[in-house]
């Protein structure tokens, strides 16, 4: 079975492998000591500040595997290489919407980055998927729920 990478920019790539330190080096030894805490109470089948931190536990290895899967999986784009001239991931897009003659301006992030609340955009996402590999002038047609929305791609910048 073929891994599938996952493109993220350099900030993103540096900003997990940060979250992914903390995790190890200072939640861990967090959750540990919880553990060590609980059984201290001792019965540990009627001890439920034991049952939470084992579940605690349990969240964070997970996390931590997913995050080093997502590092170990990483296709970290290259900014230098992004064009002003195409939408790529890592790109920022100014775009009008033509019907409500307004405009935004969004970043295409990889899957893993995605941030809507400070307009950074998957480029899984109905937007980004419309407007990856587009051009300034280009009119793209998103698909959401209140319809099919034109915009038009007004700038392009790294």
């Amino acid at each position: 079975m073929a891994v599938k990478k996952v493109r993220m920019s350099a900030e993103g790539y540096k900003n997990l492998e940060k979250e992914l330190e903390y995790l190890v080096t200072v939640r861990r030894a967090e959750v540990a000591q919880k553990l060590k805490e609980a059984r201290s109470f001792g019965d540990l089948s009627e001890n439920a500040e034991y049952d939470e931190a084992k579940n605690e536990q349990a969240i964070l290895e997970s996390r931590i595997q997913e995050m080093e899967a997502t590092i170990a999986n990483a296709l970290v784009v290259d900014e230098s290489e992004l064009s002003n001239d195409e939408v790529g991931v890592g790109s920022y897009v100014t775009l009008k919407d033509l019907e409500l003659d307004e405009e935004m301006t969004l970043q295409i992030v990889g899957s893993t980055e995605a941030d809507p609340e400070n307009n950074k955009i998957s480029e899984d996402a109905p937007i980004g998927i419309a407007a990856l590999k587009k051009k300034v002038g280009d009119v793209i047609e998103v698909e959401a729920p209140v319809g099919i929305i034109k915009m038009e791609i007004m700038a392009i910048g790294k």
